[in-house]
């Protein structure tokens, strides 16, 4: 039994029974955030690009946990200089761990860190992930664009919940959102990366409204609530 659980904004805790993983832990910040960041342990801790908003929490976390940070390649090589254990990837490749399999997907966005001198820490390509757990696949988009070969992730990999930003401005709207749900055609998918500030409020109902995938059940979440697959 595998259980996804929506921290908010792109933030995505799943379990089973023995492994706990985390997605773009932004918990300090978060006004929609359910938790706090030291509630969250995590044996691994996978993040799509280097922005302050998906990175969130990660290094800490990982510090405290002895997590395994599964990042692009790039990313890893900032990570690894923190001295946290890493796994660094890239587009198109998939590994194999304990729990399951991870592929990188692309995504269409940007990632760097900027420090506090606002100095911008260019940290590769940004990506999504298919994770594979306990027989079932699950797509996490990053923040990224509409494009094409999501129809090629569809085909290629039988999703069962598919995890897609709709807040627009920096990522897909709620239209190329719905429109996105008929190329990938997942059993389950969840609108994410809206709502937490003004900037990003769009509507996860007009994203409903405009899917056109009678396969595909629309699951709006709440902070906090989770689901089972």
């Amino acid at each position: 039994m595998v259980k996804v659980k929506w921290l908010g904004h792109a933030a995505f805790s799943i379990h089973n029974e023995k492994h706990n993983i985390l997605i773009d832990p932004f918990i300090t910040g978060n006004p929609t955030s359910p938790v706090k960041t030291d509630d969250l342990t995590a044996d691994y801790i996978l993040i799509t690009h280097g922005h302050s908003d998906h990175v969130g929490d990660a290094f800490q976390i990982a510090k405290r946990c002895d997590s395994l940070l599964i990042v692009p390649n790039e990313l890893g090589v900032y990570a690894e200089g923190l001295g946290l254990r890493v796994h660094r990837m890239h587009i198109g490749g998939a590994a194999d761990f304990d729990f399951g399999r991870v592929k990188l997907t692309a995504a269409f966005h940007g990632s760097a860190i900027i420090d506090e001198n606002h100095n911008i820490i260019y940290t590769g390509m940004p990506c999504g992930f298919l994770i594979t757990i306990d027989g079932k696949t699950i797509y996490h988009a990053g923040d990224t664009a509409l494009f094409g070969d999501m129809e090629l992730i569809g085909k290629r990999n039988p999703i069962d919940l598919a995890l897609l930003p709709i807040g627009d401005n920096f990522t897909m709207g709620p239209e190329d959102a719905a429109y996105a749900v008929g190329l990938l055609k997942p059993k389950i998918a969840v609108p994410m990366h809206y709502g937490t500030w003004p900037i990003i409020d769009s509507s996860p109902e007009t994203f409903r409204d405009l899917v056109d995938s009678p396969k595909t059940h629309i699951l709006i979440m709440r902070p906090g609530e989770e689901i089972e697959l």
